[in-house]
């Protein structure tokens, strides 16, 4: 294995997609380091899950100085893990082809604003679909706009519910997240 790669996770939520990572990080599945963790907010389970593994965490901060500290903290990647807030054009530009983010559904269908956890299965449940899945994408200027990186899909049940879907949906996000990122490694190398 090669360098190191230093990734910045931002976080809105529970911390299961931050949780893979680091675990796939300390069973030596990924040659990377978590160097910082970015929450929407301060008090949240994802920053909870930061600490406890002693991953440096930093409250909401304005653009300029979640630039200064990525840049200070040299990181090669951005993981956006469940991050709710659109991410500002300056740090787009600052980090071009060097953001990516994981979405509940097979973009580009159930994408965009306002397209964010239960809601997105309640939906693909509501539009009678077949097959569901999650996808990792790099992020540009649009929500849920990039291009795709990798995509995986499972089939809808007929007893399937928004609450299953969701569980069975965040079971790939672990995986695909974990393999985007070392497709992003192995790029680097």
């Amino acid at each position: 294995m090669g360098q190191t790669i230093r990734l910045a996770v931002f976080v809105s939520g529970s911390g299961t997609n931050l949780e893979a990572i680091i675990n796939a990080i300390k069973e030596k599945k990924l040659n990377a380091k978590i160097v910082a963790v970015f929450g929407s907010k301060e008090s949240i389970p994802a920053m909870d899950i930061a600490k406890e593994n002693l991953v440096p965490t930093f409250p909401p901060l304005l653009d300029r100085s979640k630039i200064t500290v990525l840049n200070e903290r040299k990181v090669d990647l951005i993981v956006l893990a469940g991050y709710l807030k659109k991410i500002s054009p300056m740090i787009i530009s600052e980090y071009k082809n060097k953001i990516i983010n994981i979405h509940p559904s097979l973009l580009p269908k159930f994408g965009g604003k306002g397209m964010y956890g239960i809601d997105v299965h309640k939906a693909v449940i509501k539009a009678k679909e077949t097959v569901s899945g999650a996808t990792v994408h790099y992020v540009n200027e649009k929500y849920d706009d990039g291009q795709i990186i990798i995509q995986e899909s499972i089939e809808i049940l007929p007893n399937d519910t928004h609450g299953t879907l969701q569980r069975k949906v965040l079971e790939i996000e672990h995986r695909i997240l974990v393999e985007a990122i070392r497709e992003m490694i192995d790029g680097k190398e």
